[in-house]
């Protein structure tokens, strides 16, 4: 199974979770995307359930010489969330981290900024707040989000990704009180993979997509 594009694992997403809502089991919902790429899923998923959208910015905390593997992930003033396997396996400390981490919040606090200028974040309390992404591979950033969004206490929190590595799914469980994915495939190795169209969105297409919900 391959996506065409983000647009179209919204609609997917959106689909299932129009029949939770109508269950009754997403009372007041909040979706908030993990940009740049979950912002063109959640669009769909926002429309179907006539619910807000919002960023929330998480950075990726890449390994030295290999930044697209995660060793963690910041969101806002939260301290780093690091996996200590990965840091273990790599010979790598948080405090040899120290540099990459910095460089990642600055880059953090720009794109906050960008999207949302001198907006607030919406309080997600005693909502059911819906985290978006394109896909999930190593679950760093997911993690991150997840537990950023649970200190403020949500009434219920779900975890919506169109595609996602088995193991990484199954090590999640407890970060949300629901995780759909309806897509899991055995063979998974990059979310890329999974779509046709996987063009990196623009700081431009996420401002549009912000303004028009």
């Amino acid at each position: 199974m391959r996506f065409r594009n983000r647009a179209e694992a919204g609609r997917e997403l959106a689909g299932l979770l129009s029949d939770l809502r109508d269950q009754g089991a997403l009372v007041d919902p909040l979706v908030l995307a993990l940009p740049r790429g979950g912002i063109a899923v959640a669009e769909p998923i926002a429309d179907a359930l006539g619910a807000p959208l919002d960023v929330l910015v998480v950075r990726k905390i890449g390994a030295p010489h290999h930044q697209e593997f995660a060793v963690g992930a910041l969101v806002g003033d939260d301290p780093p969330l690091f996996n200590t396997g990965s840091l273990d396996r790599l010979g790598l400390t948080e405090e040899s981290m120290a540099p990459v981490v910095e460089r990642e919040r600055q880059e953090l606090r720009r794109r906050e900024q960008r999207y949302r200028g001198d907006r607030p974040a919406p309080d997600p309390a005693g909502r059911t707040v819906i985290v978006v992404d394109d896909g999930l591979a190593t679950g760093a950033t997911a993690r991150a989000a997840l537990r950023h969004v649970r200190r403020r206490r949500p009434a219920h929190l779900v975890l919506a990704v169109p595609v996602g590595a088995p193991d990484s799914l199954d090590h999640l469980a407890g970060e949300a009180d629901t995780i759909l994915c309806p897509y899991r495939p055995a063979g998974f190795t990059a979310v890329g993979q999974w779509y046709e169209d996987f063009e990196q969105l623009s700081d431009t297409e996420v401002l549009a997509a912000l303004q028009t919900h």
